[in-house]
This record gives structure tokens, sequence and C-alpha cells, in this order.
């Protein structure tokens, strides 16, 4: 009996087409919430775009450094990221700042809501980035630190950074 006939090639053409692992590419990041926040838990969603904002995000010119999601009348939207208008697009009243709809399952956004009931938690984007071809939003559920929390964190990474230089100064 011959390889043809029992199905091998068939089988070994679909193991050959598997596809790669999916690639995330960071358009944007909130640097500024791991410094002012505490990130309790991490989600994902899908933002509703035009084909302008999609390209413009793409070019790498989204701010989301002063936004933050609200949850209202069962859905969560994103305010205040700034996604400039994208240099080829002949629209002339665009706006910027606009709120957008992120895109989660009804038990997300039920989550998100009592998460963000709670006293001193608020929800924060992460990161913009793309995958599969989407652009997702990486959603923060955070809690702000308090100044002394955050002097105490800076006055950490400063010994630390002077006792990497002075292991480098007897390192040979």
């Amino acid at each position: 009996m011959c390889l043809m006939e029992r199905g091998f090639y068939r089988y070994y053409w679909r193991m050959s087409s598997k596809k790669s692992p999916t690639s995330v590419k960071v358009f944007s990041r909130n640097k500024r919430a791991y410094y002012d926040y505490e990130v309790l838990d991490i989600m994902e969603g899908g933002l509703v775009l035009t084909g302008a904002e999609v390209k413009s995000i793409k070019t790498g010119q989204a701010s989301i450094n002063e936004s933050f999601i609200s949850i209202d009348k069962g859905d969560a939207w994103l305010w205040n990221a700034h996604v400039p208008k994208w240099q080829h697009s002949g629209t002339a009243d665009y706006d910027p700042i606009r709120k957008r709809k992120v895109l989660l399952h009804q038990r997300e956004i039920d989550k998100l809501a009592v998460k963000a009931k709670e006293k001193g938690v608020t929800l924060i984007p992460l990161k913009l980035y793309g995958k599969r071809g989407k652009i997702k939003v990486e959603i923060g559920i955070c809690r702000g630190k308090k100044k002394y929390e955050k002097q105490r964190k800076e006055k950490e990474r400063f010994l630390k950074q002077e006792l990497h230089k002075e292991q480098r100064k007897y390192m040979v």
C-alpha cells in the first residue's frame, strides 16, 4: 500500500500549513500608569475605530497617557485617548479625543463595573497593540499610589542603581 492511499500527504500538508504564533506589536504605552497606580488585574478588549484611526494608530501617533475607561449603561468607553487625524484622510471635522467604545463580553463588563465601584479603584488603559490585524487595548484595574509609596519606590530604584555602579567599578 503506497503512502498516497493511506492519506499521508494530506496529513503532512495539514501539518505544514499551521500558522505561526501570533505576534503582538505595541503601538502606544501608558508608562506613567505604572508609576502613579498599582495594577491589580489586567484585561484585554477591542476598540471600535474608523479606518483612518486604525492607520493613525499603526503609525504610532496615538497617546493614551491621560485616558481612562468608564462603564456607562452596560458598555465600556475609552475617554481622552488622543488619536490624531491621519495625514491622508479627507475628513475635515475630526475629533481626535472622542470617546471610543471598548469591545468586551458582558460578563467582563460586569466584572469591571464591580471592581470600579470599589473605593480608590480606577480603570486605566495600559497599552494599545495590534493582534491578528485588530487593535486591542490592555485595561488595568488600578489603585492609586500614595505619595510616600512613590517616593519609597524611587529611593529603592536609586539605591539599586548606585549599588550596580559600585559593583561595575570592581569588575574587570
